[in-house]
């Protein structure tokens, strides 16, 4: 059956072709949808027929957002350890170790109804494409099971077995790196999209350039693709090995030398930025301008986790982007949608033309602006729509 929606007071279609300027602006538009996907979209004076017809009284509507980034297995909570960085305890990645304990001891029930209420609250905040990782486990076992759960919830599975060496191993392991690169690797490839590691030499939690280069390299052999957390507390190698490498996204990229922003600007990485991070542990926010400016896409993602950032609100991240790292509103809404969908390779998702997947959100607001203009309002939210 198909589905005009129509009263929409301004569409964010994405898509250049269609409308005004990089997002592809529409005013008194309409939206087709048939068998799950976009079959038209325009004026709303010219829409075709269709089956059934639903009004949204001159609301406006933008592509659902694609969170790129999030780490959605685990138990436990870690509201202290936030209330210590409000007092000024500085983080360096060493919590994880608190939320894998508490991960490796919880049921599966427990870590599956977790993970669907975070997902059912996205969604809820306009969220209809998310990643999840695993790295709450960091066992064979555990690591393997937080995959089969992500799986049941998003085609966008990612092994982080490396996120850091957990407390068995006494410290930075070349022993943990060849367990994650060889036996865990192996268990978890079948349910997982891409591999991931956290490459931060100054952490001593974390895994350094070589040993990141070798879980990625391992990766990539079993048929995953890349993705690396890099730069978040110091400037290092993360950037240029995810470049070198092909990755579809470097996430953090909060310290950049001139060199890594050219090699951004210059290849096929999507720079993901997660504001969410640097709001909850005070620190400096990544430069948007600058890499924006020297021709890098970047995408925006909530790094939703009990740690460093628990907000599973993209909206939020919008309003982040704009006030603290010079991104326009019409950039930031470009990044939490199409520019999520770049950071994982997808071409169904991050936009409104025909073809697409028919993921619309939409605003109690008239203009997309109101995500960066009313911050911390619950405005947008994902269209459910009939079947």
């Amino acid at each position: 059956m198909s589905l005009l929606v129509t009263g929409i007071g301004e569409l964010v279609t994405n898509d250049p072709a269609l409308g005004r300027g990089p997002l592809g602006l529409l005013t008194d538009a309409a939206v087709v949808v048939a068998d799950g996907g976009v079959a038209w979209t325009g004026p709303a004076t010219a829409a075709p027929d269709a089956d059934a017809r639903m009004d949204l009284g001159g609301r406006a509507v933008v592509p659902g957002f694609v969170d790129s980034h999030a780490h959605l297995v685990f138990a436990g909570d870690r509201a202290e350890e936030f209330e210590a960085r409000m007092s000024g305890a500085r983080y360096d990645g060493g919590g994880i170790g608190t939320t894998v304990a508490a991960t490796r001891a919880a049921s599966d029930e427990e870590l599956r109804g977790r993970l669907r209420g975070l997902v059912a609250e996205m969604r809820r905040q306009g969220t209809t494409t998310v990643e999840v990782k695993s790295g709450y486990g960091l066992t064979v076992e555990d690591e393997a099971r937080s995959l089969r759960l992500a799986a049941e919830v998003t085609a966008e599975t990612t092994f982080l077995g490396a996120h850091v060496v957990p407390s068995e191993y006494g410290g930075r392991s070349d022993a943990y790196v060849d367990l994650v690169t060889g036996p865990m690797l192996a268990a978890c490839a079948p349910h997982a999209r891409w591999a991931d590691v956290f490459c931060e030499p100054g952490s001593p939690h974390a895994f350094d350039g070589d040993q990141a280069r070798a879980v990625l390299a391992a990766g990539r052999a079993a048929g995953l693709g890349l993705r690396v957390h890099a730069n978040q507390l110091t400037a290092g190698p993360g950037v240029q090995l995810a470049v070198d490498l092909g990755a579809a996204s470097a996430d953090h990229c909060t310290h950049l030398s001139a060199a890594d922003v050219d090699a951004l600007a210059g290849g096929t990485t999507v720079a993901t930025l997660l504001p969410g991070v640097e709001f909850s542990t005070r620190s400096p926010y990544p430069d948007a301008r600058r890499l924006l400016d020297a021709g890098a896409t970047v995408a925006l993602a909530t790094d939703c986790n009990p740690g460093s950032c628990f907000t599973s609100s993209m909206a939020f991240c919008v309003a982040l982007a704009v006030r603290e790292m010079r991104m326009t509103p019409a950039e930031a809404v470009w990044a939490a949608t199409a520019g999520g969908a770049a950071a994982l390779r997808r071409t169904d998702v991050g936009h409104l033309a025909p073809g697409a997947r028919a993921d619309l959100a939409v605003l109690d607001a008239p203009s997309y602006r109101h995500l960066a203009y009313r911050p911390g309002v619950p405005l947008v939210r994902a269209l459910e729509l009939p079947g």
